[in-house]
């Protein structure tokens, strides 16, 4: 959860939102970098909520249905530099969905294997590309070097990850 408080309280650090604005953000740009949805954007928040991290105001406008606009409170920005300092000192490895199943890959039979694995790398494949469109995206709108830099970051990640699927296939079958 604490890297999901993160990137709510950063992305209310730049501004307050309405839910929809924050799952849009999170679509478009965040989840390129860190790789992850939230389904419901409800939840986390009213959590956040709970305990004092941001603070719930109603819009209302002519002839449409009120909506809530999230804000970082006092205490949610102290927490916020909080995760972020933090976060510059954990040395978590990163970790893939698929790094687990690769223990038990000798239990399932070498076709079904190889054809997962190729599903994988398939994916990748795609994954890098829209890094890619994306980093060109930003070069053309003269967006921050930083966002360019993580971006170029994960691409030699995936790159890795690539490779290490080739010479996976390539010497277990």
């Amino acid at each position: 959860m604490k890297e999901k408080e993160l990137i709510l309280l950063g992305l209310l650090k730049d501004s307050s939102k309405h839910p929809y604005q924050i799952k849009k953000e999170i679509k478009e740009l965040i989840s390129v970098f860190v790789g992850f949805e939230l389904k419901s954007i409800y939840y986390p928040l009213r959590l956040m909520e709970k305990k004092g991290l941001v603070e719930k105001s109603v819009e209302h406008k002519k002839d449409r249905p009120p909506r809530y606009i999230y804000r970082i409170s006092p205490k949610g920005e102290r927490y916020f530099y909080q995760l972020l300092y933090n976060s510059f000192l954990n040395f978590k490895r990163p970790t893939f969905s698929l790094d687990l199943c690769f223990y038990f890959l000798k239990y399932l039979k070498p076709e079904i294997a190889k054809r997962r694995l190729r599903a994988r790398l398939f994916i990748l494949k795609k994954l890098l590309k829209t890094i890619q469109q994306t980093i060109q995206h930003l070069k053309k709108q003269k967006e921050s070097s930083l966002k360019i830099s993580i971006l170029q970051h994960d691409l030699k990640m995936i790159e890795a990850e690539q490779k290490f699927l080739y010479d996976l296939i390539k010497n277990s079958f």
